[in-house]
């Protein structure tokens, strides 16, 4: 009877084919994934045009918003900063006529949500030509 003890092996475990494994899985989806945009919109940017003048306020509507977020339809202010009154003030100025170009000048300091709203406003009201007014730097 021998009853001296086996040395027992460690069982080996060789990772190289599973890594294999999972670096070809890994590429397979890479290459097989669409990576699709859906949020995203596409713009048209404006152009510099030296040729032709820049439209006169007097020749659109012009909507002003002050650093506190009141509206001005062609410098007459309005009695409140609701959506309403804005969109009133527009077609009771413009009539029918949507072909005006519609001018948003905002100060500095003014808030997002009321820059949108005005141009929101003038989009909903049948308005295509939407101008957002800027100032020239005189730093250069």
């Amino acid at each position: 009877m021998n009853l001296q003890r086996r040395s027992k092996d460690e069982p080996e475990v060789n990772l190289t084919s599973l890594i294999d494994v999972v670096l070809l899985l890994v590429v397979f989806f890479m290459v097989s994934t669409s990576f699709v945009r859906e949020a995203e919109i596409s713009l048209r940017l404006p152009e510099a045009n030296a040729e032709a003048p820049p439209l006169a306020a007097s020749d659109g509507l012009e909507i002003t918003i002050s650093q506190t977020g009141a509206y001005a339809v062609n410098g007459r202010p309005l009695v409140n900063n609701e959506r309403r009154t804005l969109q009133a003030a527009i077609e009771r100025l413009a009539g029918d006529d949507r072909d005006l170009p519609v001018f948003v000048r905002a100060d500095a300091q003014a808030s997002h949500q009321a820059v949108v709203t005005a141009l929101d406003v003038a989009g909903q009201s049948g308005f295509v030509e939407i101008n957002i007014a800027t100032v020239t730097s005189t730093e250069d």
